[in-house]
């Protein structure tokens, strides 16, 4: 059983396709219960959304986009678990305990190693592009 809307519990309905359009359900009521009140996100998204401007303006190839939308994933992936540890963390206490600190941290950390690659990545593909527009 999840829980939906407050603390109802939903069974899962009884057929296969039913059942899978629930988890589908479930995933997306997700993302927006994870990006709900979490900052980085008014960060994250539209910085992904210009990442994706520019490449389709500079026509980076194939590879390249499949490379950007994996950095842009995998930041996003990073900060919806960091999301659901803060979740998790406030569901099991209110105290300060030094142990949920240290695993908040890490999971903060996680998402800057993520952001930090991803922005690597996406200066090296789009000023390789970028370089010989300007220059001409």
């Amino acid at each position: 059983m999840v829980l939906v809307h407050h603390d109802t519990p939903v069974p899962p309905p009884a057929s296969p396709m039913r059942r899978w359009l629930w988890k589908f359900a479930c995933a997306l009521r997700g993302v927006l219960v994870g990006m709900q009140g979490q900052n980085s996100f008014y960060v994250h998204v539209p910085a992904a959304i210009v990442v994706c401007i520019v490449a389709a303006w500079l026509e980076v190839s194939l590879a390249e986009w499949l490379v950007l939308v994996l950095c842009i994933t995998v930041v996003m992936t990073a900060e919806l678990l960091n999301s659901a540890l803060e979740h998790l963390a406030r569901a099991v206490t209110r105290e300060v305990h030094p142990e949920v600190r240290n695993a908040l941290d890490i999971a903060s950390g996680a998402v800057l190693v993520a952001s930090l690659g991803a922005c690597v990545v996406g200066v090296m593909v789009l000023v390789n592009h970028w370089a010989p527009v300007v220059g001409s």
